[in-house]
């Protein structure tokens, strides 16, 4: 994990007496190193024992002793004796909950909307949950929008809304559950939802995305996107959403501003709620793209996944994890077969006994690619608020997948194994987000991505018996960088990693050197596959999800599947063998 930062107070408060003569303030001093100890402990990305507070700090232990224990006292931190570290205390949350009491958020809001307002040239609104309705306290009409006849005070259906949707899908499971279970779906137009599982996955792709959107669910010819304001629980307690005629708010249009909704609620909330998930990246690349970038199959995926080449078809299976759906490409022809799916879907890799496995939002499923059927092979006993992501198979045959928070926070991914007798194994948890993996060429070797820690590391790797061991860090890469993705090994035991916000493919060595890196020109590479008639075809798949629309005007090719050719070969990749 990165380091804390350093967190010296050197300067001393000073004020003037009406001489002019300055004096320090009594206290002030030893009020500043209390208050930069206090953001030390908060800010670091693991709890922190006495000897590095000291050594990130820079206090003495006596001054460090003392400033910690008036914190405890205060409960303001609090000593986890069996760790032996310092975390945040109780009072802290005491006073969250204070500030969200007085928190005024029609005023906090009101910016927002007329930002949002100017960018779409749209109705926009504020809303809130009351009972089973959405509540519009504000709306900011366009001078040039069409006048949208549900104004302030008015109740739209939290189901049939991108507001009311963004809305439900924040709040508590058992808020959800009863909402689900006691409420009867209407049918507003022929798009609204009356299914309560439909519904339940509407929610958990709105948690995925950051946003939710609505065409023509409420009333034929309206369309809109919504995001939620989150508290410090990461609860709604609001939500923003840009609404008007669906000619001009077509579903591209739609996700486009969803960027723009998600950054405007965290903005509205002093970006104290859910700020996991990923908005923000460069409009324009460190270098110009290699020239040797092709695209491969031109789409517009959101959020593109796990390739895997098929050599007998020289076809391309891939994933929209967001879809949710699986693509078959096939490269000769230029051709793009989409099955979608009914829940969201992280990797399909093919069976030996013919067939695909997929690793789903619910767990493992045995997949028929031609009708898009699933059956269940098996599944975490958990799975509520998380999805799989990345996954590949070993050359034993077994099938190894991670999971993430569908929101993104960490801590929640952890990585199973799949045996080939169909037996599942949670082999570790802790991940911030579960993601790319490969093997050596020779299998001693595990490789894994936590995007979230922007680490990959390395294992050794047994493959009589699927077992890991020794888990070091291999490359922890830094913020100008990007986030290390989707892997794939060649034949000579180097990494290429795809680079989440790094508009880039880097190649790293066995021992955790980059020593080549390929430029793209998207800014969301999300992983990478070797193919082609020789295997040294590098396929890259794309993101466009939470791009605003000028950042999808510098990298229009965001969604489409990238290629180029390396000088070697890819190492094989296995097949579920169950």
């Amino acid at each position: 994990m990165p380091r804390p930062k350093q967190s010296r107070v050197e300067q001393v408060d000073v004020e003037e007496d009406e001489a002019g003569r300055r004096f320090a303030i009594p206290g002030a001093q030893a009020l500043s190193k209390g208050l930069s100890l206090l953001t030390l402990i908060a800010e670091a990305p693991h709890p922190l024992p006495f000897s590095e507070l000291g050594r990130y700090s820079g206090l003495p232990k006596s001054t460090l002793h003392r400033i910690l224990q008036t914190l405890i006292d205060f409960r303001l931190v609090r000593f986890d004796e069996l760790s032996q570290t310092y975390r945040l205390g109780v009072r802290l949350f005491e006073m969250a909950h204070k500030v969200w009491s007085e928190f005024d958020l029609r005023s906090a809001a009101e910016p927002e909307l007329l930002r949002l307002r100017e960018l779409a040239h749209e109705t926009t609104r504020l809303g809130v949950l009351e009972g089973q309705d959405v509540l519009i306290i504000d709306q900011r009409d366009h001078v040039q929008a069409m006048r949208m006849a549900n104004g302030v005070g008015s109740r739209l259906s939290v189901g049939a809304t991108a507001i009311g949707k963004a809305l439900m899908a924040y709040r508590p499971p058992e808020e959800l559950q009863r909402y689900l279970d006691g409420t009867s779906l209407k049918p507003l137009t022929p798009n609204s939802i009356l299914n309560p599982r439909e519904m339940q996955r509407e929610f958990d792709l709105i948690k995925a995305r950051g946003y939710a959107v609505s065409i023509e669910e409420s009333s034929m010819g309206v369309s809109g996107v919504a995001a939620p304001i989150l508290d410090h629980r990461g609860e709604a307690i609001g939500a923003v959403s840009i609404a008007g005629p669906s000619f001009r708010l077509p579903p591209d249009r739609l996700h486009s501003l969803g960027r723009d909704v998600i950054e405007a609620a965290r903005r509205v909330s002093g970006n104290v709620g859910e700020t996991f998930m990923s908005i923000s990246t460069s409009v324009t690349p460190s270098h110009a793209a290699d020239r040797d970038v092709r695209v491969a199959v031109p789409h517009s995926a959101f959020l593109g996944e796990g390739p895997h080449w098929i050599k007998a078809t020289q076809s391309l299976v891939w994933v929209d994890i967001l879809g949710p759906s699986v693509n078959v490409s096939n490269l000769a022809t230029g051709d793009t077969r989409t099955t979608p799916l009914g829940e969201l879907v992280g990797v399909v890799v093919p069976r030996r006994r013919g067939g695909f496995v997929a690793a789903t939002q619910s767990g493992f499923r045995a997949l028929d690619l031609q009708t898009g059927e699933m059956a269940p092979l098996a599944s975490p006993a958990d799975t509520y608020g998380r999805r799989f992501n990345d996954g590949k198979c070993d050359a034993a045959g077994r099938m190894w997948a991670g999971t993430l928070a569908l929101t993104a926070s960490p801590g929640q991914g952890a990585l199973y194994r799949l045996d080939t007798n169909g037996e599942l194994h949670e082999i570790e948890a802790g991940f911030h987000i579960c993601n790319g993996m490969a093997w050596s060429p020779d299998s001693s070797r595990y490789y894994l991505a936590d995007s979230g820690a922007r680490r990959i590391y390395a294992y050794d790797y047994d493959l009589a018996s699927g077992r890991i061991s020794n888990k070091r860090v291999l490359i922890e890469f830094p913020q100008d960088e990007g986030i290390p993705d989707g892997l794939a090994m060649d034949a000579e035991g180097h990494l290429w990693c795809a680079m989440w916000d790094g508009w880039a493919i880097k190649r790293i060595s066995p021992d955790g050197r980059v020593v080549q890196t390929i430029d793209l020109p998207v800014p969301r590479p999300t992983n990478c596959a070797f193919g082609g008639e020789n295997g040294r075809t590098l396929h890259v798949t794309t993101a466009r999800i939470r791009l605003s629309a000028m950042q999808l005007a510098a990298a229009p090719l965001s969604g489409s599947i990238l290629a180029f050719e390396v000088d070697v070969a890819g190492a094989p990749v296995g097949e579920y063998g169950g």
